[in-house]
């Protein structure tokens, strides 16, 4: 005789439902980017979320994200293309969960002395909230391609 875990099958079938979503969400971040629509970026967050961008600037809730982004497509982002280029979501919960989100950018024309982005990754604490995914903590890195460490000091170094 042929058993159901019928508990389990819904379960897988929600977290499927619920990584799709977060894709979604994912996906209509890198769109409201380039579309340059501030308020169409702030609602992919909760009233309260954060942002940390890749300047380590902190922008607290939706209306500061909203505001300060708003300001940044005016002119350093004005011409900038966000793409995607990868997703990991892991699930804490039914209700939270951790996505690392891999991304390029071209285009961007940041003022004297600021880096200009190119690639990074974000992590991202997301919330469901009345049965949607929203941002609710944001921290964004540029990042390098990866590289080994020396093994051994280098030659001119000071020994302690």
């Amino acid at each position: 005789m042929l058993g159901c875990n019928c508990a389990a099958a819904a379960a897988a079938g929600s977290r499927s439902a619920d990584e799709s979503s977060i894709r979604q969400l994912e996906a209509d971040q890198a769109a409201a980017w380039n579309a340059h629509d501030a308020t169409r970026y702030a609602k992919l967050f909760t009233a309260r979320g954060d942002v940390v961008n890749v300047m380590g600037w902190w922008w607290r809730g939706r209306a500061e994200i909203q505001g300060k982004l708003a300001l940044a497509f005016g002119h350093a982002f004005r011409d900038s293309t966000l793409t995607i280029t990868e997703i990991d979501v892991r699930f804490l919960t039914d209700n939270f969960a951790i996505a690392h989100v891999k991304w390029t950018m071209s285009g961007a024309i940041m003022p004297p002395g600021l880096p200009v982005p190119k690639a990074g990754i974000q992590l991202q604490v997301l919330r469901k909230q009345s049965g949607q995914w929203l941002i609710e903590n944001f921290q964004n890195t540029n990042s390098l391609p990866e590289q080994s460490f020396p093994r051994s000091a280098p030659a001119d170094s000071k020994s302690p």
